[in-house]
């Protein structure tokens, strides 16, 4: 595991922060359009949903595809190789003219941005130190609460004044910038290399191997679930405000202003107790209290456009903190030598419960004749079951060991592994 200095630690831990924040928003970014993009194409609810899932689904067989080859390269090398592509996919959503140019543009998107998020998860994993992994964890997926405080609105803001395509050009050039920083930012990391070649029977035995570990076969369950729970509710929450509460679609960017904002500071807070307490303890607490106000966005009266502003940090802050602790247990579950190859496969995992989550969301709404969507209750309540099913699944999730987590710590006078003391350095991440 390379050291870096404190300083260059947190310069590395922004910039893969904001890395994740292009990927994040280039896939947000659909959502809070989609009254708009589903007037100009003339599509309903179920077309928007494949315009929304196909990303997902590409990413996730992208994701799968990298798992053969993550651990072979330098991570750095082939970080900016891909988002070098991911920045042409960008330039091609921009550019989409039709409903079907835009399926394959966002298909293009996917095939790119589901290997950056496990590259993203595979650096940091590389260079931070299992104890301090929970808080630099909150680091990176603060780029969601960003996404949502800056990014979305902005592309509101842009797809309102300049037509939905504003938003994609936007992220081409912000895509490019950060290609710029993470080459200078982002050191060789060559360590989990091994210095034999194999065949290409011997990589799909190794991914076979991969796939099959029980151990990693209990995370990827958790995984699914837990993002199909998540895409039941969030891609469909623009067109029901637009559609059943009047808000108009200028307004939204001040929900997810208000929502992003909240979970900026709400991440990196979540991912210091989920150091403290344990990963498993946090993300059961933060799962349980997510189901409230899941259940108040789908069953939601007619509130003053007030009501809603104060209500949506609280939404996002409890949907965002199941994330945090999830994704740095993750990093935990497999040996460092294939740890790049099983973040591809969560990575694509996550992606196909992303699709497969907004795939049948959009199956279960209908639009009546007078423009309002139905049907999104039922989906809060599905969206209840599979959180409860975490709930109870999390605890059959193991690391390979645990290192780093006070909730698997074994007991005082008891033989086991014990937490390696961390020399005090970069304690702020």
């Amino acid at each position: 595991m390379p050291l870096l200095e404190p300083k260059r630690e947190r310069h590395l831990l922004w910039l893969l922060a904001l890395t994740q924040f292009t990927v994040i928003m280039d896939f947000m970014v659909m959502m809070p359009l989609g009254p708009q993009i589903m007037h100009t194409f003339g599509i309903g609810p179920a077309a928007f949903a494949t315009a929304v899932s196909v990303y997902s689904l590409c990413s996730g067989a992208s994701g799968l595809l990298a798992a053969t080859y993550t651990d072979r390269f330098d991570r750095r090398r082939l970080l900016l190789t891909v988002f070098g592509l991911f920045t042409l996919a960008n330039l091609a959503c921009a550019l989409s003219g039709s409903y079907s140019m835009l399926l394959f543009a966002r298909a293009f998107a996917g095939l790119t941005g589901g290997v950056l998020g496990s590259l993203v998860l595979a650096i940091l994993s590389d260079v931070i130190p299992p104890a301090r992994r929970g808080a630099a964890t909150g680091v990176v997926m603060s780029s969601f609460a960003l996404a949502a405080m800056a990014g979305v609105p902005v592309g509101i803001a842009l797809g309102a004044h300049l037509g939905w395509t504003a938003p994609f050009f936007l992220l081409t050039a912000l895509t490019a910038l950060t290609w710029l920083g993470a080459r200078h930012i982002i050191p060789p990391l060559t360590d989990h290399l091994s210095h034999t070649r194999q065949t290409p029977g011997q990589i799909l035995a190794g991914l076979w191997q991969l796939l099959s570990n029980p151990r990693h076969l209990r995370a990827f369950l958790l995984t699914f679930v837990m993002m199909g729970s998540h895409m039941l509710v969030i891609p469909f929450i623009s067109p029901v405000l637009v559609a059943n509460h009047g808000i108009a679609p200028q307004d939204l960017s001040w929900l997810y202003v208000a929502g992003g904002a909240a979970s900026f500071f709400s991440s990196r807070a979540v991912g210091k107790l989920a150091d403290r307490y344990g990963r498993r303890r946090v993300f059961v607490g933060a799962a349980l209290l997510a189901f409230i106000p899941v259940l108040v966005m789908t069953h939601l009266p007619d509130w003053p456009f007030i009501g809603l502003l104060l209500f949506f940090p609280c939404f996002m802050v409890l949907l965002s903190s199941r994330m945090v602790p999830m994704q740095a247990l993750m990093t935990t579950v497999p040996d460092a030598k294939v740890r790049g190859a099983f973040l591809s496969a969560n990575s694509a995992v996550m992606s196909v419960g992303t699709g497969t989550g907004a795939w049948i969301g959009g199956l279960l709404l209908s639009t009546s004749a007078g423009g309002h969507i139905d049907g999104y209750g039922l989906n809060g309540w599905l969206a209840v079951a599979a959180g409860l099913f975490c709930v109870f699944w999390v605890s059959q999730v193991k690391g390979s060991d645990a290192q780093g987590d006070p909730s698997l710590a074994a007991p005082s006078g008891a033989s086991g592994p014990q937490a390696v003391p961390q020399a005090p350095r970069a304690e702020k991440v």
